[in-house]
């Protein structure tokens, strides 16, 4: 037992458990000044609440250390959607993110990219690998399929819609083409940050996933509505004949 690495736990600025993680990557949030001295770190082996500053084996990565927040502190990742100045307001227009307070957006966005694209610039192309989903912040964009030379509209994606989580959870090929009608900003959830999301901040994770379920019920009601429709009308024309 005594050769098992301990497993701890960092109560966020957000009100958000981040973990369970191992010492070296608690001691890389340190360093990043994600987990500062004043943060609340649970022992699992303990099972207790210590700040982080008091335990032994952390002490000496608090020296040059000033207290502050917790994990998802004042200084956003680099890269990230949050380095770029985005607010978690911007995000309200989303349903995904509907159910999710301030303190809570300003966490996720940590985990999301900001990415531009100019009117008539590709987004996706059908068949290349799947490795992250988008959610549209400005502008519009087109899913599109190419048949026989000949460009054929499948859906408009607006302000506030996404696509591209299937590929995100399957990590298959895109089934279509998305192109930007006009200039847009979007916000991207690669694999990696989704996976290390989920891994250090499940809860925060959660109501995302059910968000984006509901939403992919919604489209299978729908297709299959169509489908449905389709056939009637087939069989309704077949019998006129």
């Amino acid at each position: 037992m005594d050769d098992i690495e301990p497993v701890y736990r960092v109560w966020g600025a957000d009100n958000i458990a981040y973990g369970p993680v191992g010492l070296p990557s608690l001691v890389s949030w340190i360093k990043e000044e994600r987990v500062t001295a004043d943060a609340w770190v649970f022992l699992e082996a303990e099972r207790s609440w210590q700040k982080a500053a008091k335990i032994p084996e952390l002490k000496m990565f608090f020296q040059s250390q000033s207290a502050g927040a917790a994990v998802g502190g004042p200084e956003p990742r680099p890269g990230s959607a949050a380095s770029h100045g985005i607010k978690p307001g911007s995000l309200r227009r989303m349903k995904v993110f509907a159910d999710m307070d301030d303190k809570h957006l300003e966490s996720f966005l940590q985990y999301m990219e900001i990415l531009k694209f100019k009117q008539f610039g590709d987004v996706v192309r059908k068949g290349e690998h799947g490795d992250a989903m988008f959610l549209v912040l400005e502008g519009e964009l087109r899913a599109r399929v190419i048949i026989e030379g000949k460009e054929s509209i499948l859906s408009t994606i607006q302000i506030g819609e996404f696509f591209g989580e299937i590929s995100l959870l399957d990590h298959g090929p895109r089934s279509v083409d998305v192109v930007a009608n006009e200039d847009s900003v979007l916000l991207k959830i690669s694999t990696a940050a989704f996976e290390k999301l989920i891994a250090e901040a499940p809860a925060l994770a959660a109501p995302f996933l059910y968000a984006v379920s509901r939403s992919i019920v919604s489209r299978v009601r729908t297709l299959t509505k169509r489908y449905e429709d389709s056939i009637h009308f087939a069989r309704v024309a077949g019998a006129v004949r």
